[in-house]
């Protein structure tokens, strides 16, 4: 029993904290903005590349002499840049390029590179034959028919 000089306050019990889901759906409306506007650079098709007549250095009209088969420079899953299945170093590559533009000035070089290739092989493949003079440089890729 209670003293009656004596009086207990009762509080209430406090309320669960409310969580709430507007910040994270501010952020993810965001990251969502972010991934739709960076995808469309991942196919590398739709980056547009210097065109021959915004080309500077191109005053003269590309003729069509002695041109020849392009040249087929494969990159495989391990990174060796291979010509009709030979396996070539860098400094051997350049020198090829470089052989073959004193007789094909216009020489043109497609380079492939497997889907399991590292990014830097192609990049070097392609800073080798920019270093020997390779004008008509084209990578290519491989696609599946539908």
């Amino acid at each position: 029993m209670q003293d009656p000089g004596t009086f207990g306050i009762r509080r209430p019990a406090p309320s669960k904290a409310l969580i709430s889901l507007v910040p994270l759906i501010d952020v993810m409306l965001i990251l969502l903005v972010f991934f739709m506007v960076t995808s469309t650079y991942l196919n590398l098709d739709m980056i547009p590349a210097v065109k021959r007549a915004d080309d500077p250095l191109d005053a003269a009209p590309v003729t069509t002499q002695d041109t020849g088969a392009p040249l087929l420079i494969r990159i495989g899953a391990d990174g060796v840049p291979t010509l009709r299945g030979v396996g070539m170093d860098l400094p051997a590559l350049e020198a090829m390029f470089r052989d073959r533009l004193q007789n094909t000035p216009a020489l043109r070089v497609l380079v492939l590179p497997s889907g399991a290739a590292d990014m830097q092989a192609l990049v070097s493949v392609m800073d080798a034959a920019t270093r020997a003079g390779v004008t008509g440089l084209r990578v290519v890729r491989l696609e599946v028919a539908q």
